[in-house]
């Protein structure tokens, strides 16, 4: 896995290791000791998944008295993806990253807790994997 750090402090971009063969393919979506060495709290305590259909907008989501760490992924289809850091103390306060997720390059996004979250959904329809921590 590779972990790209973005312009805002603590999201970072997760390639993983894809092996495809003429069988189809393989890839670890989580590794507790890969996602440690990395920085990342590793104790994730609710996984979500949702469905949608083109031009869906979700989000922004954020929490105010008890933010929650996100990792998140496509599993089918393709969504445009921002997270905006909203941590009044925080030096990229303000900021946003964006970036394509979909099922061809399975790139997570992984955001600390005090990131605002959202989607759109640009293909057809897209599953969405939303794990949480707090």
């Amino acid at each position: 896995m590779q972990a790209i750090i973005t312009n805002i402090v603590g999201v970072l971009l997760l390639k993983p290791d894809i092996y495809k063969d003429d069988r189809g393919f393989f890839l670890e979506t989580y590794s507790e000791k890969k996602y440690s060495d990395q920085a990342i709290d590793s104790k994730f305590v609710q996984d979500n998944f949702s469905h949608s259909q083109k031009n869906i907008l979700r989000g922004l989501h954020y929490q105010i008295t008890k933010p929650q760490g996100k990792l998140v992924r496509v599993t089918s289809g393709s969504v445009y993806d921002v997270a905006l850091d909203i941590r009044r103390d925080s030096p990229t306060f303000g900021q946003h990253f964006s970036t394509t997720l979909d099922d061809k390059n399975f790139n997570q996004l992984y955001m600390p807790p005090g990131i605002a979250h959202g989607f759109y959904v640009i293909s057809d329809t897209a599953d969405y994997y939303l794990m949480t921590q707090n």
